[in-house]
C-alpha cells in the first residue's frame, strides 16, 4: 500500500515528457502548414472570384441586345447587335507589373480608361475597390459578334515575393450559333506561389 502512494507522488518520467514534447511538435508543424495553406488559398480566392465576375460581365454585355441607332421606316426592322467588349486599354495596376508580395490599391481612374462604353473595364462594368494581390488584364479578339471572336481575362501575382508568378486565366468564345461560351474552369499555374 505504501508503494502505491509513493509512486503517485513521483511525477513524470523523462520518456513520458519526451513523448509529449514530440506530439506537440508534430501538431505545431501541422498547424503551421495548415495556416500557410489557408493564407495562400485566401489570396488566390481574390483572383478566382474576380475572373469569374469578369466572365459573367462579358457574358452579360454580349447578351445585351443592342439595335442599330437609325430611324426605322414603317414596317421596317433592324438586326440585333451583339458584341464583346473590346480589349482593356490598360492593365490594373497600370504598367503591366504585378504587385510583388504586397497588395495594390487601385482607384476608379485605373478601371475607367476613356469611359468608352465599348472598351475594356468600363464596358464590362468591372472594378475592384479593395486592395488586390493581382495584376488584371482583359483582352478580346474581334468585337463584332462573329463566331471567331474570343476573350481572355488573366490575373498574375507574386503572392510571396519570391519572383515566381501565380497565373489565373479564363477564356470565352462565340460559337457558330452566336452564343458566348466561357470555360467551365479557371486555368491555374503556380496558384500558391
Amino acid at each position: 500500500m505504501r508503494y502505491g502512494i509513493k509512486k503517485a507522488k513521483e511525477g513524470f518520467t523523462l520518456v513520458e515528457l519526451m513523448i509529449v514534447v514530440a506530439i506537440i511538435g508534430v501538431l505545431a508543424v501541422l498547424a503551421i502548414y495548415g495556416v500557410r495553406k489557408y493564407i495562400a488559398n485566401s489570396k488566390t480566392a481574390e483572383a478566382r472570384n474576380s475572373l469569374g465576375q469578369i466572365a459573367k460581365d462579358a457574358a452579360t454585355k454580349y447578351e445585351k441586345e443592342g439595335m442599330n441607332p437609325t430611324v426605322l421606316a414603317p414596317a421596317g426592322s433592324t438586326a440585333v447587335l451583339r458584341a464583346l467588349c473590346a480589349s482593356a486599354e490598360n492593365t490594373v495596376p497600370p504598367g503591366g507589373v504585378a504587385p510583388k508580395g504586397m497588395k495594390y490599391q487601385s482607384s476608379g481612374v485605373n478601371w475607367d480608361g476613356t469611359k468608352n462604353p465599348a472598351i475594356g473595364w468600363y464596358c464590362l462594368k468591372f472594378e475592384l475597390d479593395q486592395p488586390q494581390y493581382f495584376l488584371y488584364n482583359y483582352g478580346a479578339t474581334g468585337t463584332l459578334g462573329n463566331p471567331t471572336d474570343t476573350f481572355a481575362a488573366t490575373a498574375n501575382g507574386d503572392l510571396n515575393g519570391d519572383g515566381i508568378m501565380s497565373t489565373f486565366a479564363i477564356l470565352g468564345s462565340i460559337t457558330s450559333e452566336m452564343r458566348l461560351l466561357t470555360a467551365p474552369n479557371i486555368a491555374e499555374t503556380n496558384p500558391e506561389e
